[in-house]
């Protein structure tokens, strides 16, 4: 009998697994395989192809880049082999370095995909607003050094929620121009914290580093370097050179994965 409940006569040929992970990316040069570079997706295949005793790929819900951090980032992986769910993650999390951690695990039907069945993610975005900024938030959260208007921020957080077009907020760098950047954001929230201040970020997806190129705006604009009626104007142009700097990758989380309701079950 499988982790699922159904007779193992039923499998034909391979079990799918859900897997939910949280790594700091401090070190790594971010999810995605490359050559010379440490990558996290590298190391997560090396030791689940370890247990499972033959060579893995795990597909994530996307890539998070060098420097990104993650709570709940999902991912899938096939396998012959039976996995007993318990053991795994015991196993998996002993074999991991410690700032890479498995979380969860279950299976899933086979049409089940970490990336194409995404129906939407939120983002996490961290600021340090203090004078001096703590030395245990330096890898977790951006410094803002000048005096921010709080009010233009948040204000200026409500012009990202709806449905637009974000080519102007597409990666320069990878040369990334979508042939449908229309995306829908349902919230942008400031939430305070002791020490700053968290940017919370929900959609139905997100470009990449489109999450970092908001942030970069938004804080140009709390700081008086640009005013909050460019935002829509940067929308119009539809190019990214319109929209300045990013932000630093450290200050972002992955913090969920969101899918639909039913599609990690299995039919009747």
């Amino acid at each position: 009998m499988l982790s699922n409940g159904l007779p193992k006569r039923w499998v034909i040929v391979s079990y799918k697994f859900k897997i939910t992970l949280a790594y700091d990316g401090t070190h790594y040069s971010g999810w995605q395989i490359q050559p010379n570079a440490l990558a996290i997706q590298e190391i997560v295949e090396k030791e689940i192809g370890k247990i499972v005793r033959q060579p893995v790929r795990v597909v994530a819900s996307g890539r998070t880049d060098a420097g990104v951090h993650a709570r709940g980032q999902v991912a899938h992986f096939s396998t012959d082999a039976e996995i007993d769910l318990r053991r795994f993650l015991v196993s998996i999390n002993g074999l991991l370095p410690k700032d890479i951690r498995v979380k969860d695990i279950c299976q899933v039907p086979p049409d089940f995909h970490a990336q194409y069945s995404v129906s939407g993610k939120a983002y996490h975005y961290h600021l340090t607003l203090s004078r001096v900024q703590s030395p245990f938030s330096r890898f977790y959260a951006w410094h803002i050094r000048q005096k921010l208007d709080l009010s233009q921020l948040q204000a200026a957080a409500q012009l990202f929620v709806g449905t637009h077009d974000f080519t102007s907020f597409a990666n320069e760098a990878h040369r990334e121009h979508p042939q449908n950047a229309v995306r829908t954001i349902k919230r942008v929230d400031v939430i305070m914290e002791d020490e700053g201040c968290r940017l919370e970020f929900e959609g139905d997806g997100f470009l990449y580093k489109m999450v970092r190129n908001m942030v970069g705006i938004l804080i140009e604009v709390a700081t008086g370097y640009r005013p909050i009626t460019d935002i829509p104007a940067i929308f119009a142009a539809k190019d990214r050179k319109k929209a300045g700097k990013a932000a630093p990758p450290h200050g972002l989380f992955l913090h969920q994965v969101n899918f639909p309701e039913g599609v990690l079950s299995f039919p009747h």
